[in-house]
């Protein structure tokens, strides 16, 4: 009788250990239809990485934390890029009127990572965002693991080590 209790315990062990290695996903990534910077339709269902992660951010142009941010992003991404295999994807909440102003800032900052634009804020109010900068990382399954609101420098140190550790299939905070 005591030999089972003890090997129902490390069975239950077990499971319980093997279950906080996982890395567990928050919600799926919704489909919604935004856009190119050129104004070409854009279904969110194409926000694809094969299987890798994936670091979606919302911004906007009149949002300095963003600008600093994204800046911060691009110094690393390609470093990043290489070592995890991360893709970057900068989603522009700008409303209609000032999209006018994303392709000149990107283009200006010199920003590597692919800019999608949300003018009428559809995709944002399916992510539940509110404030900007707002970023998402995403497992290989296009599953939200991990958010962020708000930036202050060196936050991207965060994003890059959440990557890591989804890479890794470790627990994300």
């Amino acid at each position: 009788m005591k030999k089972g209790i003890v090997l129902a315990l490390m069975i239950f062990s077990v499971a319980i250990l093997s279950a906080q290695n996982e890395t567990k996903a928050l919600f799926k990534l919704p489909e919604a239809s935004i856009q190119t910077m050129d104004g070409k339709p854009f279904n969110t269902k194409n926000i694809q990485n094969d299987g890798k992660p994936i670091l979606l951010t919302f911004w906007a142009t009149w949002c300095k934390p963003c600008m600093k941010e994204h800046d911060a992003i691009n110094d690393l991404y390609e470093e990043w890029a290489e070592e995890t295999g991360v893709k970057i994807y900068a989603i522009s909440i700008d409303d209609t009127r000032s999209t006018k102003r994303v392709m000149p800032t990107v283009n200006g900052k010199g920003w590597e990572f692919d800019v999608l634009l949300d003018p009428n804020g559809d995709f944002k109010r399916l992510m539940n965002v509110n404030i900007p900068p707002h970023v998402f990382v995403l497992n290989g399954k296009r599953e939200v693991v991990w958010q962020h609101v708000g930036y202050l420098d060196g936050d991207e140190a965060k994003y890059i080590d959440v990557v890591r550790k989804v890479l890794a299939g470790k627990p994300v905070e």
